[in-house]
């Protein structure tokens, strides 16, 4: 029996389950969100941040294209700091600690809110199809809905198994069950399956931590905010800390190496390489005598502690040992044990660029099924597949972003062209154009792309164009500014740079790597004028000015490649009649099915010359 008719089933209601939803329902899709448990929506199954290094880019390109992880980590930041500011702002990365519980409440209140969107609670044990076609899905107690489209996002939910020690037992998350019935139907249908590995560490009674012992680590002193929407940065913040561990416990940790799954055999799965156990850290790293250890709160209102750093699946008994020997942690009790987990993923080469399935229709897969790590790159993988889904069903175009416009598309076009072994991780070196891909621009890179489509708000882009207007006045007015010496000198010696005997155009001073706009602001001659303008504007002013050349030298090298985009492949080529070609290039092209020049370009095993040759053939 048939129990309701969707435009848009979304399987899973983790990071990439919600934007998703979200996505297609704002664009006007009929959605039904299935999860196994109502109470974890959105939950954050590691560490309670959102972020980083290339990630906090993300959040905001999520956030510039209309999407809601940005606004949810705002309301639910304890802390706020921007990462790498001693570097080029190329680099620079926002990251929030969160409150636990808060983001998976503001984002069950946005589904609820939403009512484009239902919810269903129970496993999704089989998808509907009709000649390669998903039709919708049944559940493991016999409900049936039926949908135009379904995105999967099953996180590590599919045939899931957790490890402490020795000891095994199958779920998604510590007291979650497993999903089952998906993955075998799948590989029936043809789909090729994998095995990956994360962990988690454990979590601390913060009432047993000695903080005197460790380094305070403190939000910023003028902290920003992820969302352009938001303008009530956080008045009060809480620290983390650092501490580190020691040969000491080092020892202490090798002792459960021969019941380690890791070096036991019981795990045989690739975990993230740039966030390993700290069994692998110091089996990997045996010269190193210390590791990083961050002590960070999971909320406002609990004592709760997440150790990052200490990510394991040793017995239970070594993890509190070792614990109690790094320094601060002498009497911490812990609340459960760190755990790793093993589950199923699908190569991502078996995807189009806009996250559809290639043997069946209408079936888009987002989030760690794809063999991505993170929530960022989860919660940006649902946002594209929500948005495709709702498009390929009402025969709308496809939205697909290049390397050049976002590190969604990096992510995107690395999965499909290149596959990962291992989970995939974003990183800043990962992007050819990380000059143009900033955190300051995401929305001038995105937003109107998102208004396009209908996903970006009225208000959101009223705040966009308004941002815009001022940033184009800022940078006129830079350019025709004089400044007088009497005014400049003063700052140029207290910054240890040489002075100036005549008026210089503002835009040539700012040129200089010792100042800022900031050094602006107390001048006669700027003063009124730089204080209508907010600092982010000013900043991002800034960047443009100082920047200029790397910027405009990117664009161009884009530019070029970007011709071989539009040099269109058709679906069916027989790549096999190319003699010319490598034999690896004709087996690596017939599978992924690259639609551009430029798409066969980024596929792994497929050469330079492989690529004259396609040039050659089609007249180019």
């Amino acid at each position: 029996m048939e129990h309701g008719k969707y435009d848009v089933i979304v399987v899973g209601a983790g990071h990439a389950g919600c934007e998703a939803a979200h996505a297609a329902a704002q664009l006007g899709s009929n959605v039904l969100l299935v999860t196994m448990n109502m109470e974890a929506i959105a939950k954050m199954s590691c560490n309670p941040a959102m972020g980083g290094v290339a990630k906090g880019q993300i959040v905001r390109e999520i956030d510039a294209l209309g999407g809601m992880s940005g606004i949810i980590s705002d309301k639910s930041a304890i802390q706020f700091r921007m990462l790498n500011k001693s570097k080029g702002a190329a680099m620079w990365s926002p990251r929030t600690q969160n409150d636990r519980l808060l983001f998976s409440q503001y984002w069950r209140d946005v589904i609820e809110q939403n009512p484009n969107i239902s919810l269903f609670q129970d496993m999704v044990s089989e998808l509907l199809l009709d000649n390669n076609t998903v039709t919708g899905v049944k559940t493991a107690m016999g409900f049936t809905f039926s949908a135009k489209s379904v995105v999967l996002t099953s996180g590590t939910f599919m045939n899931g198994l957790i490890h402490i020690g020795r000891n095994q037992f199958g779920g998604g998350r510590m007291a979650e069950r497993a999903s089952t019935g998906i993955t075998e139907q799948l590989v029936d249908l043809g789909f090729e399956a994998g095995r990956m590995k994360t962990g988690t560490p454990p979590r601390i009674d913060g009432r047993t931590l000695d903080y005197s012992k460790m380094e305070e680590q403190k939000g910023d002193e003028y902290p920003s905010s992820f969302s352009y929407l938001t303008n009530t940065p956080l008045t009060k913040q809480r620290s983390c800390y650092i501490t580190y561990t020691n040969p000491e416990v080092h020892k202490t940790l090798q002792k459960g190496f021969n019941d380690s799954p890791m070096f036991n055999g019981t795990i045989k799965s690739l975990g993230p390489r740039y966030c390993p156990s700290i069994e692998d850290k110091i089996n990997r790293f045996a010269e190193r005598d210390r590791h990083q250890i961050f002590v960070e709160p999971e909320g406002w209102d609990t004592v709760e502690i997440y150790v990052n750093g200490f990510s394991t699946s040793l017995p239970a008994d070594i993890q509190i040992e070792a614990l109690q020997q790094i320094p601060g942690f002498e009497n911490a009790k812990i609340f459960r044990p760190g755990y790793a987990i093993e589950y199923d993923f699908f190569p991502p080469t078996q995807l189009n660029l806009n996250l559809e399935t290639k043997r069946v229709k209408n079936l888009f897969f987002a989030g760690q099924i794809n063999g991505t790590t993170g929530y960022e790159e989860a919660a940006c993988q649902g946002l594209m597949a929500g948005i495709n889904a709702h498009m390929t069903i009402n025969a709308l175009p496809e939205f697909i972003l290049s390397r050049a416009e976002a590190y969604i598309g990096v992510l995107i076009d690395d999965l499909i062209n290149k596959g990962t072994q291992e989970p995939y991780r974003m990183f800043t070196s990962r992007a050819e154009y990380r000059i143009l891909l900033r955190q300051d621009n995401a929305d001038s890179r995105l937003t109107q792309k998102g208004y396009d489509i209908g996903l970006v708000t009225e208000d959101r882009y009223q705040s966009y164009l308004s941002k815009k207007e001022d940033l184009e006045r800022l940078l006129k007015y830079i350019e025709n500014t004089s400044i007088p010496p009497n005014e400049i000198n003063p700052v140029l010696e207290s910054k240890g740079t040489s002075s100036v005997d005549q008026k210089h155009k503002f835009k040539k001073l700012l040129s200089r790597p010792q100042l800022h706009t900031t050094d602006f602001d107390v001048l006669p001659t700027c003063a009124n004028t730089l204080s209508s303008y907010s600092n982010e504007v000013k900043e991002q002013a800034e960047i443009l000015i100082k920047y200029h050349g790397y910027i405009e030298k990117e664009k161009e090298m884009a530019d070029k490649l970007n011709r071989f985009e539009h040099l269109i492949i058709k679906p069916d080529f027989d790549y096999s009649k190319l003699s010319s070609l490598s034999s690896e290039a004709v087996e690596k092209l017939s599978s992924i099915r690259p639609k551009t020049i430029g798409q066969a370009s980024r596929i792994s095993g497929v050469s330079p010359s492989d690529i004259s040759v396609l040039l050659v053939y089609f007249g180019r």
